[in-house]
């Protein structure tokens, strides 16, 4: 006897549907970002910020007890050419990023790198004091 198969009408489909890859469409560009990497050792941090395409004129860091705000501004270079332009991808503008450290840190210690389109901050910690007995007269 032979073998009964279930038949699915709509297997074809699906594999069709499958081989497009159709991605959403976007109406409006994202803005750049401010990819980052925070670790910790037994005196300071160490933050990598990612942002390539920055000039290092254009990048201002502050710091202000546990919290750290990074921003940068991308410009677009003015081109004379008359060149049409038929794609960019390339975004431009400003971008800032804030986040909070777990304790605070001590400004005048911070030291800042930046090359290879990765800014690197070493932020050292502020030292607690120690709680001390008063005494009493």
């Amino acid at each position: 006897m032979d073998r009964l198969t279930r038949f699915d009408p709509f297997a074809d489909l699906d594999e069709m549907f499958r081989g497009l890859m159709l991605r959403p469409i976007r109406f409006e560009s994202p803005s750049p970002q401010i990819r980052i990497d925070v670790t910790e050792n037994e005196g300071a941090y160490t933050i990598q910020a990612e942002m390539p395409g920055v000039k290092k004129d254009n990048i201002h860091v502050d710091v202000d007890g546990n919290q750290v705000s990074i921003s940068a501004e991308m410009r677009h270079a003015k081109d004379e050419k008359t060149d049409r332009m038929i794609r960019s991808e390339r975004q431009y503008g400003s971008m800032a990023r804030t986040f909070s450290l777990p304790h605070a840190v001590d400004q005048t210690g911070a030291k800042a790198h930046y090359s290879d389109g990765v800014l690197e901050l070493t932020l050292p910690k502020k030292t607690r004091s120690r709680p001390s007995a008063v005494s009493i007269k």
